[in-house]
């Protein structure tokens, strides 16, 4: 079988391998050779070329030994800069016996928006629920540490207002907490900053709390434009983060700032010519996997006495700037990635600066 009759696979954009019937690449078009960086890959087995034991040779083989179409959607496998997500489809050539084609189809960008969508419409409704909740409890809260103060007052053992202490202090504990649970629901207001004396201020403010053992490396691009955000609750977002990568490597390890500029970016179904990249890395001991799925989830904490709060204010603070946070993690290195949309406040209404 000749590469001549595939002469029309260079003009797709889905990755296509044409097999021929003794196994070996006959063709492989322009998109696969760029998403897999197969170089001179024709002639070559697919076992050779992706492993044995890759999804994409065992569905080779199981459609040539059945002579079958097969149709696999998110398969992970190995690609040039690591795990990526792919559709598959393995269809034989009618013309030609034995012979197979393969098309290929990158969708780690579809899976990602999809994420954001359930990410979002989980967090939507966790807000909801939470502050339903918040408000009923705070109401008969206050009653209580009301109750508890009078309480202090007519008790004629003074060695007792201990305990009522205790009912005092932990009702305002329980008050912050339910406060901070609140707090999201207020709009951001908007002001020009440059998000390197953000990443600067929360810098000053880790080292203070944590002066030996940690460094706080910076890597900035700075050329970035002033972006319109909520100073404040940018600073919140990133010091969530950093203050969690602190406690993970219990104060001892390296995090890296790194900022960059990002261009034709989609974000929330919405597409950005450009977008502010902000970057946190540590080189701790990374995120238990049976938290990933609930990373962002209120009071959900993979630290003892920890109120899980912070990433879900970081994820909410950032969704109302339209941006989105994302993380990859391994034993030795967690990175957050922020994207925060240079014009989003211009095309929203809803999204305008507060007194």
């Amino acid at each position: 079988m000749s590469p001549r009759a595939f002469a029309g696979l260079e003009f797709l954009d889905a990755a296509v391998l044409a097999i021929g019937s003794d196994g070996r690449i006959v063709c492989a078009n322009p998109a696969a050779q760029s998403l897999f960086s197969l170089r001179d890959c024709e002639g070559m087995t697919l076992s050779a070329c992706f492993g044995p034991a890759s999804p994409i040779t065992q569905a080779f083989l199981t459609a040539q030994q059945g002579n079958i179409s097969i149709t696999e959607h998110e398969l992970a496998v190995d690609g040039p800069n690591g795990e990526m997500y792919i559709t598959l489809t393995v269809s034989p050539i009618e013309a030609s016996e034995g012979a197979f084609i393969l098309e290929i189809r990158h969708i780690d960008q579809q899976r990602r928006i999809a994420n954001e969508e359930r990410i979002q419409a989980q967090q939507q409704a966790n807000r909801e629920l939470i502050r339903n909740l918040a408000h009923e409890i705070k109401n008969p809260l206050g009653g209580i540490q009301g109750a508890a103060q009078l309480l202090a007052h007519e008790l004629p053992d003074p060695r007792l207002k201990e305990y009522t202490q205790v009912i005092v202090e932990e009702s305002q504990r329980l008050q912050g907490l339910l406060d901070r649970l609140l707090t999201p629901h207020r709009l951001p207001k908007l002001t020009e900053l440059n998000i390197h004396e953000v990443l600067e201020r929360v810098r000053s403010l880790v080292q203070a709390e944590t002066p030996n053992g940690l460094a706080v490396k910076r890597d900035y691009d700075t050329s970035l434009p002033p972006l319109i955000a909520d100073r404040e609750q940018l600073i919140q977002v990133v010091l969530n983060i950093v203050r969690n990568a602190v406690q993970a490597m219990s104060g001892i390890g390296e995090v890296v700032l790194r900022t960059r500029i990002a261009r034709q970016v989609t974000l929330n179904r919405r597409r950005f010519p450009l977008a502010v990249r902000i970057e946190i890395t540590d080189n701790g001991p990374g995120i238990p996997e049976s938290l990933r799925d609930t990373l962002f989830y209120p009071l959900v904490s993979g630290r003892p006495g920890g109120t899980g709060i912070g990433l879900h204010l970081a994820h909410t603070f950032v969704v109302q700037h339209h941006g989105t946070i994302e993380f990859e993690s391994r034993p030795g290195q967690t990175s957050f990635t922020i994207l925060l949309p240079l014009n989003a406040w211009q095309a929203d209404t809803s999204f305008t600066e507060q007194p």
